[in-house]
């Protein structure tokens, strides 16, 4: 993977369009998307859709849908095959891009689109089984034979983060269109450029209509979620956006799939490895993306009699964080996406320390002028703090990690539980029987034995979380249910009438 992973720059500026109804359109303004990297530069400008751009985005969208729900599974499969082919040839470029304009080093930026490429080839390979029902036969007193399918809703939109905004999107998008829905994206507007150019090269190689991007102010996007003529929203992002569309929906009773933040525990008992090997995963889990993932690990909870030895553990790794530019070679942890999370996450490291908090900060700022203001952070480990310290009750979404002890198991899993969230948690152990009962037990959507993160979830089952972390499944042939409506049609059986 790394082998083919280019260093050059991409050109800059780069300019991004809509992509409305098979055609590609500029808007009449743009949206300048900096670099939160080098303050005072311009990555480039994405079109600024007007509202009356989205309302064309969702007539396209409305206007292919009876053609494209009518094909069978299996020919949207073939039609989504090829529009996926050549995906990875302007990877390099994407991922600069998106480096660029998000941050993150250039290899986590080229993973991302990746990402979107396997989710969208496992949701096509899922063909056979969209459109599977089942029948159930007559029972006593029921005298009817009944046919149970299942059909697409129609035109749906697709929002995505900034973090992993690609991979993030294939999570969704390939299981929406394979239920033979139509879609339209928006990308998030701090970091459009790489997907819009991702989605449209994908939507050139299908039916006009089938599959629309929309850049733009969050001010000119109401009807993605407003119109009736849309069925349904697939929103990934904060808790506070979360709810902000699930307002918006309600008015016209759209459909909602909500996946929003987390605040995942790891949970290391007492007889949990604590080797190079584990250590390595933890660490990934913690400061992947400079700790903006929604599934990285939030809160570290270590039996008492391993703390010192995995707060030992990840300082060591923490001591040879590069922090700097995600383009530059040798660099290990970029900016953070907006100087508004940097400010947040300072201020919640701060108010640890002030609350006496042993907090250990790591690495070196960059010395470099280009560099200077720009939202770089020192990566930090607070231990064993106040539970009631904003570092361990919200998303901290930088790179800061709480490492709290418990004594006892049931300590442990009460403590992981006593929070808003419940997206993703982890127990690490060297028994089974431990991880299956602890696991078992954590209130959220999605577990790992010994590991934890995004590069570490099965993109073949079904992710979405519990509580204030959201509703409704992606990937997998749940996350193609969710864009389907349940049909049951039946049939009078004269005999079993004749029986009853």
């Amino acid at each position: 993977m790394t082998e083919t992973l280019s260093t050059a720059a991409p050109k800059a500026p780069v300019s991004t369009g809509l992509y409305i109804g098979g055609r590609e359109r500029q808007a009449a303004a743009t949206l300048e998307v900096p670099d939160p990297g080098k303050p005072g530069t311009v990555v480039g400008h994405a079109a600024a859709a007007s509202p009356a751009d989205v309302d064309d985005a969702i007539a396209a969208a409305k206007e292919a849908f009876p053609a494209w729900s009518a094909l069978s599974a299996q020919e949207r499969a073939e039609h989504m095959r090829a529009a996926i082919e050549g995906i990875a040839e302007a990877r390099d470029e994407d991922a600069a891009i998106l480096s660029q304009e998000n941050g993150k080093i250039r290899m986590e930026a080229w993973v991302d689109s990746l990402v979107f490429e396997i989710r969208w080839n496992l949701a096509v390979a899922l063909a056979d089984e969209v459109d599977t029902g089942k029948v159930l036969d007559p029972a006593p007193g029921i005298p009817v034979t009944t046919t149970v399918k299942y059909q697409p809703l129609g035109v749906v939109t697709v929002i995505v983060p900034f973090n992993w905004p690609i991979a993030i999107l294939g999570a969704s998008l390939p299981h929406a269109l394979i239920a033979g829905n139509t879609a339209i994206v928006k990308p998030p507007p701090s970091t459009p450029l790489a997907t819009t150019r991702v989605v449209q090269r994908v939507a050139e190689k299908l039916p006009p209509g089938v599959l629309n991007v929309v850049t733009g102010k969050d001010a000119d996007m109401s009807a993605l979620i407003t119109s009736p003529d849309v069925a349904k929203v697939c929103f990934t992002g904060s808790v506070g956006g979360g709810k902000r569309i699930m307002e918006m929906a309600a008015k016209s009773l759209t459909r909602v799939t909500l996946e929003l933040g987390g605040n995942d525990a790891a949970v290391m008992l007492e007889d949990a490895i604590v080797d190079d090997t584990h250590l390595d995963r933890l660490y990934a889990a913690i400061f992947d993306t400079t700790g903006q993932i929604c599934m990285n690990a939030k809160r570290v909870y270590v039996h008492r009699s391993r703390l010192d030895e995995v707060v030992a553990g990840l300082s060591a790794r923490l001591e040879k964080a590069v922090i700097g530019y995600g383009l530059d070679e040798g660099t290990t942890m970029g900016p953070l996406n907006s100087s508004a999370q940097k400010a947040f996450v300072a201020e919640i490291i701060e108010e640890a320390k002030s609350s006496g908090a042993d907090v250990r900060e790591f690495g070196t700022l960059p010395t470099d002028p280009e560099l200077a203001g720009g939202n770089f952070l020192r990566p930090a480990i607070v231990v064993d703090p106040d539970p009631s310290l904003r570092v361990v009750t919200q998303e901290q979404f930088g790179p800061v990690i709480p490492v709290i002890p418990f004594d006892t198991e049931d300590e442990a899993i009460r403590a992981a539980n006593d929070t808003w969230a419940g997206l993703c948690g982890s127990v690490w152990t060297a028994d089974p029987d431990a991880a299956n009962r602890v696991g078992g037990q954590l209130a959220c959507g999605y577990v790992w034995v010994n590991d934890h993160g995004a590069t570490r979830l099965d993109l073949r089952a079904p992710f979405g979380g519990m509580k204030q972390s959201g509703f409704g499944r992606e990937q997998g042939i749940e996350g193609v249910r969710a864009f389907q409506d349940t049909r049951s049609i039946a049939h009078l059986d004269p005999d079993a009438l004749a029986a009853g």
